[in-house]
């Protein structure tokens, strides 16, 4: 029983893990794309009230657009049951990259806010904490190095075939 638990636990420490870093890949530059919105003068001016609220306001302004995809997505569950597989999965990746980039911008602008709650900066601390194990603990492992080792190899022969076409270009413009 003590290895099912055992198990299940890094089972479900490894999908979490593999969540997180997805948020962790899109949460910076999603939140920087959404950010260039700020030079729109409402959108800045938005920006602005949005990071001098009160810690609870700030708190209602983070949650919410969370709350707000929530149908969105059972739509999309809803598209799937119903045979709509590709737009079903369209609807819940778009609602993802939007939902993050909303939600990333959110706690940029109300994190010192909601750090002055003692509670909310108690769990987020843990929080980080467990993300930052859980993280390097998917990282160390064998089946990650050799993803990266992948990852590195495909990388290395685009470059090689960028370099080989840009060469062919070079040579096919100064052609006379």
């Amino acid at each position: 029983m003590r290895y099912l638990l055992r198990t299940l636990k890094t089972i479900a420490i490894w999908l979490i893990a593999l969540i997180v870093l997805f948020e962790e890949w899109g949460w910076e530059p999603l939140a920087r794309l959404l950010g260039r919105l700020a030079r729109l003068p409402f959108i800045g001016w938005m920006e602005r009230r949005i990071a001098q609220l009160s810690p609870y306001a700030a708190l209602a302004v983070f949650i919410v657009p969370g709350l707000a995809l929530l149908p969105i997505k059972l739509l999309a569950l809803w598209l799937i049951s119903q045979g709509q597989a590709l737009l079903g999965l369209m609807v819940i990746v778009a609602a993802k990259l939007v939902g993050t980039a909303i939600v990333a911008r959110l706690f940029m602008l109300t994190q010192p806010a909601l750090m002055r709650l003692a509670w909310f900066a108690r769990w987020y601390t843990r929080w980080v904490a467990w993300k930052d194990r859980a993280i390097a603990r998917v990282r160390a492992s064998a089946a990650w190095r050799r993803a990266a080792q992948a990852k590195a190899a495909v990388l290395r022969a685009l470059k090689a075939a960028l370099g080989k076409l840009k060469a062919w270009l070079d040579k096919i413009i100064s052609a006379p």
